[in-house]
């Protein structure tokens, strides 16, 4: 198989030379063709320019640099739609993902006729938040957003680069790599790989930023929460129909009270606080919506570096479809 390899670069300017010289090796034994592609999203540190170096020493490495820091997924689908070659592989740039394992997923992608295959770290890598966090995204994705195998997912992964075909049109600021290629195939399996600990630095992927990464989904792939905004208001209904009964039951047996302040806010609360959740599920697809209308990017290339030539070559190309 020729292999593209995409890595999202973020302050990484410490570990991507140790990264990509630990991959040269092992793509020229796996595969007769293959090329690294360095995605800088927007880092504020050297990573750019340490980059641009790597291409000039290696001639398989090819180098990007958006705009701005658009996030870890959207960098992604800007190295992804670059890539040349028959198989893709993602992987991190903080060298938890070991290089050499990428020829057990080429395996298996290969010998298990897959289209897609996770690594799954043998032992989770991170603190109990993060993973907590983590496991429950992948519960989420299973559920409300029907991806089979989620799981499974990790940010190390190698797929059949005809797959991207499937999300050509994606575009916005709000992108999910892993639901995105679930609409290409169900043929995903996975293998256990080995994590390396962090070197240099704490990993950027929050337990808040993964909060946000799941309403990102949630509210990007699936009407769920407009359901659920519905069923709030059936609830809410409810409630309010039996209120209702109560207060009719008091006055029918002449237990009433005449202030009757209490009954009241309590259910002008209750109605107010549904119709404001349903207002603001509401206001986020609308939001959404507006924001493709726009033509608000996914990612703005500033320039990359040549794959033979390591010649600067100015970019202005959009994560818009063409």
């Amino acid at each position: 198989m020729n292999i593209s390899v995409v890595i999202p670069c973020y302050r990484s300017a410490k570990t991507i030379p140790d990264l990509v010289s630990r991959l040269v090796p092992v793509l020229r034994d796996i595969s007769v063709r293959h090329e690294i592609i360095l995605v800088v999203d927007g880092s504020p540190d050297g990573t750019w320019k340490v980059a641009k170096t790597l291409t000039r020493q290696i001639d398989t490495v090819r180098a990007i640099r958006l705009s701005r820091n658009y996030g870890q997924h959207n960098a992604l689908v800007a190295g992804i739609r670059e890539a040349r070659f028959d198989v893709v592989v993602t992987m991190d740039d903080d060298l938890q993902h070991l290089p050499e394992q990428i020829p057990l997923l080429i395996s298996a992608l290969e010998g298990d006729r897959l289209d897609l295959v996770y690594g799954v770290a043998h032992q989770e890598e991170h603190g109990f938040l993060r993973s907590f966090m983590s496991r429950s995204v992948k519960t989420s994705m299973a559920c409300v957003l029907g991806v089979r195998n989620a799981q499974k997912v990790s940010a190390f992964r190698a797929f059949r680069t005809c797959l991207r075909d499937g999300f050509q049109e994606l575009s916005g600021s709000h992108i999910s790599v892993d639901v995105a290629l679930s609409w290409s195939t169900t043929r995903v399996g996975a293998v256990s790989v080995h994590m390396d600990e962090r070197r240099f630095g704490r990993s950027n992927y929050t337990a808040r930023l993964l909060f946000r990464h799941a309403a990102n989904m949630f509210l990007g792939y699936s009407t769920a929460p407009l359901r659920v905004a519905s069923y709030l208001g059936f609830l809410v209904g409810l409630i309010g129909f039996l209120l209702a009964g109560a207060v009719l039951w008091h006055f029918l047996t002449g237990d009433t009270t005449v202030a009757g302040f209490t009954t009241i806010t309590s259910m002008i609360a209750i109605f107010s606080s549904a119709q404001l959740i349903s207002i603001g599920v509401l206001g986020e697809y609308i939001g959404r919506i507006h924001g493709s209308g726009v033509g608000r990017p996914t990612y703005v290339i500033r320039e990359r570096v040549d794959l033979s030539t390591a010649v600067e070559v100015p970019a202005q190309t959009s994560g818009s479809p063409r």
